[in-house]
């Protein structure tokens, strides 16, 4: 039995709460599914800056990169700011980026039965991934823009080839392993861009379909950026992967979390060659801290999406039982839909939930507690 080495993370606000909720369902699918995992939590964030003047010191650092994975909570605070007025969690979240190399964010749309959507259109269901280029475009630009006598500030969108082909490549393979979209299971993959108007976004769309070709199995497609947040509420069963340019993904993907019973439900993963990262779509919530209100099945989601990577990268069929499991406790709980969080509706609490989904974990495995 492989020991998966895990770097965690529990940020800042109700970071630290949903991390904590986290940890029992991580021993339940340890000891339900023959899989074994050693934790290093690790302080870090604006909270850490706050008291140390560094947001990630440099051990944390070095011990996300010798890690199997990092499963990182909620950080940033708005009232922690660095001397120039910005707030440190960019820094942080764009150093690890870089550092670890995580090119492809995941970020899935899945509507989960028993969970309401503002949408009278996703009768057929719901259950696609922005895919989002987490390196280069826009987000290319970050600690390097220009702002000239307080007249004149710029940024500059950067799209490569090796980037994008990487990303698209990405995309296709992951669109290989999902069972298409909702409406008909067909697979396909959409390219979202601006190709209309900026030759860089043309270049992107043309470096998608010269991937595409590689996979003839899979439908290739291409539609413009304000036209497909129209197409996510309209006909949000039509699709299966979009991939993206950085800043279109970062807006399409909280519009795609809304859809689905928001940011509470909207796990993520940045994936690299080497290295991957999970944590969930939403913020700190400081007016939450403490209250052990807090939604903490997005980070619970994400460890989902930990273990089914470390099981595909590792070829190991336990680690994506284990993904699996979590993901299928979650599923029956909302379902069910008598524990409802007070974003969906209910007043459970965060570690109420996280005793409901390792109950059944256990019990969907047969094992007593």
């Amino acid at each position: 039995m492989k020991t998966y080495h895990i770097a965690a993370l529990p940020g800042d606000g109700i970071g630290p709460e949903c991390l904590d909720a986290t940890m029992p369902v991580l021993d339940a699918v340890q000891s339900c599914c023959g899989i074994s995992l050693k934790i290093n939590r690790h302080e870090a964030g604006a909270e850490h800056y706050r008291k140390h003047g560094v947001a990630i010191p440099d051990e944390v650092l070095k011990d996300c990169l010798d890690a199997d994975a990092v499963l990182l909570a909620a950080i940033g605070l708005p009232d922690v700011r660095k001397p120039d007025g910005t707030e440190v969690q960019p820094d942080m979240m764009m150093g690890l980026r870089r550092a670890l190399g995580l090119y492809a964010a995941v970020r899935p749309v899945k509507l989960y039965p028993g969970v309401p959507s503002p949408l009278n259109t996703a009768g057929a269901g719901i259950d696609m991934v922005i895919l989002r280029e987490n390196l280069e475009g826009l987000f290319a630009s970050f600690g390097g823009g220009c702002i000239l006598n307080d007249h004149v500030a710029t940024d500059t969108i950067v799209i490569t080839r090796e980037g994008t082909e990487r990303v698209v490549d990405y995309a296709f393979q992951l669109s290989q392993r999902r069972k298409g979209r909702p409406i008909d299971g067909k697979r396909r993959v959409t390219c979202v861009d601006k190709a209309n108007v900026f030759r860089s976004f043309a270049f992107f769309r043309k470096v998608f379909f010269d991937i595409a070709h590689r996979y003839p199995d899979i439908e290739a497609d291409a539609t413009y950026v304000d036209a497909m947040s129209l197409y996510m509420v309209t006909s949000p069963s039509d699709w299966d992967v979009l991939v993206m340019e950085n800043q279109f993904g970062d807006i399409l993907s909280d519009l795609g979390a809304a859809i689905v019973g928001g940011l509470g439900m909207a796990p993520s993963a940045e994936i690299g060659d080497n290295h991957a990262l999970f944590q969930p779509s939403h913020g700190t919530a400081p007016q939450l801290t403490g209250k052990n209100v807090a939604n903490p099945i997005a980070t619970i989601l994400s460890a989902s999406m930990m273990l089914d990577w470390l099981g595909t990268r590792y070829d190991d069929a336990d680690a994506i039982s284990a993904g699996a499991a979590i993901e299928s406790a979650v599923a029956g709980l909302l379902k069910d839909g008598h524990l409802r969080t007070a974003d969906q509706g209910g007043n459970t609490s965060t570690s109420a939930i996280s005793d409901a989904v390792t109950d059944a974990i256990h019990r969907n495995a047969g094992v007593a507690r």
